[in-house]
């Protein structure tokens, strides 16, 4: 059944609203996804402040053109059913549409033989990113695990220092 005019204006309104206020937004293939399995991704999403809509591509277009933000670089090829990804809370994690796209996509593939989720590119800071570019901000690790990575840093040499003075100490014993 088609959507009328109105619902295609209300979506492309509502659509724009989010893209306009999201700094990362994901474009992805859902081809092969189970309806369970969407419900699950859609659940998973929205505990980190993201949300998963399913639009016709040629609405997508009109919700960017409408949302007033500047973006450069090119549009990235949208094959296949596509559905975004994108931020719902502000201020929010800007890659965590990508990691968790990425991180349910890794869970497994579905049961029916089909493709799954597969990130098609998207918009990162302004400007529209490959899918390449996309999965390697998806590798990104979250800002907790930076932060424990730079205070291991710090502590490293404090550490190395403490067990040169405890062989030392052994050696004059």
């Amino acid at each position: 059944m088609p959507i009328s005019k109105k619902q295609k204006a209300e979506i492309i309104e509502e659509l724009g609203k989010w893209v306009g206020a999201s700094e990362t937004v994901v474009f992805v293939n859902f081809h092969g996804l189970s309806v369970a399995k969407a419900t699950e991704l859609r659940r998973q999403l929205r505990t980190r402040g993201v949300g998963f809509t399913v639009v016709k591509k040629t609405l997508i277009r009109r919700a960017f053109e409408i949302s007033g933000r500047k973006i450069t670089g090119e549009w990235p090829s949208l094959d296949g059913e596509v559905a975004l990804a994108y931020l719902t809370a502000t201020p929010g994690d800007p890659i965590a549409p990508a990691k968790g796209i990425h991180e349910f996509s890794a869970q497994g593939r579905p049961a029916s033989g089909g493709e799954g989720l597969k990130i098609l590119g998207g918009v990162f800071q302004g400007a529209f990113t490959g899918a390449e570019a996309m999965m390697s901000i998806a590798a990104i690790p979250s800002r907790e695990v930076l932060l424990a990575q730079l205070a291991n840093l710090f502590n490293s040499p404090i550490q190395r220092f403490v067990v040169a003075l405890d062989q030392i100490s052994k050696i004059t014993k």
